[in-house]
């Protein structure tokens, strides 16, 4: 008979493997891809005593690399108590044994190369940071199972232009409303615009975070995060207590770009978070898309480098980013703002006979057919043509054009 399952976390998973991963999560400081490896071998229960007992030799010895990811931290066991905050805040833990574990999305993590020494990485190793999660602390409605399918990630600058909060509100508002769900780091500038565009159409969204699921960072988005808390999902790696630091960004980012089909780069520096989350995308294979912004805005740099890679896409709106991420025949939309004329449709010796015509004067037809090159045997049924789509009047035997 299995151990029953943890209150608040995930119903289905037993107690015991629930516990083993909540230590594991917080005794490894993420990503670390040795200690995942231990638990894809032998499993988080076995992994998670072998780590405890820390021997270095013999049949239950840790791998060195494991002893290293795990030292300094062996002896802290707080699991227990971090379950139960979790499950006082309504969270949970999910885990790969659990059915809302986004084994889709997150498949790639561990095998994507090719990305190290790429400008914009903030001198940091991407392939370092692919490894997948031990575990995801999770708060809030929204199903990490559905990930990546319909999910974007919407990443950028925190000291982001108006251009660049305008657009991340306007478009997260715009592909929420479309099905999309809105994934960012909850951070000041793009991230938090574009979540709030998302809930202002009562969308999905989802904040990723780099600290532990009770921080509120930044401190100023602590509404906002409890608003995303009840109607879409808070989701980190890190377990409570874990405070935001400059690396946990960079490794964060990761999992933006994971749990996505796309990223779309609203405003980027040309080193920054931004572009890290971007080249992780394309390393998974994801769609990466960038805005284009003014060739004078340094936060636009990053965007306009990413768009010279042959898989990067320059969006102008957001039909554009469905069409790269939604499934076949969708954000099809006619192009926006298209002008008409009057004119539109005309058979090109009519329209000929049309811009004959001045502005503010009448002609004869003969006069047409010489100005427009026209036959003149043709000139009077161009011009019967006109006057019916209310192009032209007859002011006796000459023509003039109508007003409007």
């Amino acid at each position: 008979m299995s151990a029953p399952a943890v209150p608040g976390t995930g119903a289905a998973v037993a107690r015991e493997v629930l516990l083993a991963r909540a230590y594991l999560s917080r005794v490894a400081e993420p990503p670390a891809p040795a200690l995942a490896a231990l638990v894809g071998e032998i499993g988080p229960v076995a992994a998670a005593r072998r780590v405890r007992e820390g021997a270095l030799h013999g049949p239950g010895a840790i791998p060195p690399a494991v002893a290293g990811e795990t030292a300094a931290r062996r002896a802290t066991d707080r699991a227990e108590a971090d379950l139960a905050l979790l499950a006082a805040r309504r969270g949970r833990l999910v885990v790969p044994e659990d059915p809302e574990w986004p084994a889709l999305a997150l498949a790639g993590l561990g095998a994507a190369a090719g990305v190290d020494g790429t400008p914009g990485l903030e001198g940091a190793s991407a392939r370092d940071g692919l490894a997948e999660p031990l575990a995801l602390w999770a708060r809030g409605p929204l199903r990490l199972s559905g990930a990546p399918v319909d999910w974007v990630a919407m990443v950028g600058a925190r000291a982001a232009s108006e251009y660049g909060l305008w657009v991340a509100r306007d478009w997260g508002a715009d592909l929420a409303d479309r099905g999309k769900t809105v994934v960012s780091g909850a951070a000041l500038g793009v991230d938090g615009a574009a979540h709030r565009g998302a809930l202002a159409v009562e969308g999905r969204t989802v904040a990723v975070l780099a600290c532990g699921i009770d921080r509120a960072y930044p401190p100023s988005h602590a509404t906002l995060l409890d608003h995303l808390a009840r109607r879409g999902l808070v989701v980190t790696e890190y377990p409570p207590g874990t405070t935001p630091a400059r690396h946990r960004f960079l490794v964060r980012n990761r999992l933006v770009a994971a749990l996505t089909a796309g990223t779309l780069v609203v405003e980027a520096a040309a080193r920054s978070g931004a572009m890290r989350t971007a080249l992780v995308a394309e390393a998974l294979g994801r769609s990466v898309m960038v805005v284009p912004g003014p060739v004078t805005s340094a936060l636009s740099v990053g965007c306009h480098e990413l768009a010279q890679r042959p898989e990067v896409s320059v969006v102008g709106r957001p039909a554009h980013v469905v069409e790269r991420v939604g499934r076949v025949g969708d954000g099809l939309d006619a192009p926006p703002g298209t002008p008409s004329r009057r004119t539109d449709g005309l058979d090109p010796a009519a329209l000929r006979v049309h811009e004959a015509l001045p502005l503010h004067a009448a002609r004869t037809a003969v006069r047409l057919a010489h100005d427009s090159g026209v036959d003149p045997a043709e000139v009077t049924t161009h011009l019967s043509d006109l006057q019916a789509r209310g192009l032209v009047e007859q002011d006796g035997d000459r023509w003039r054009r109508r007003p409007g």
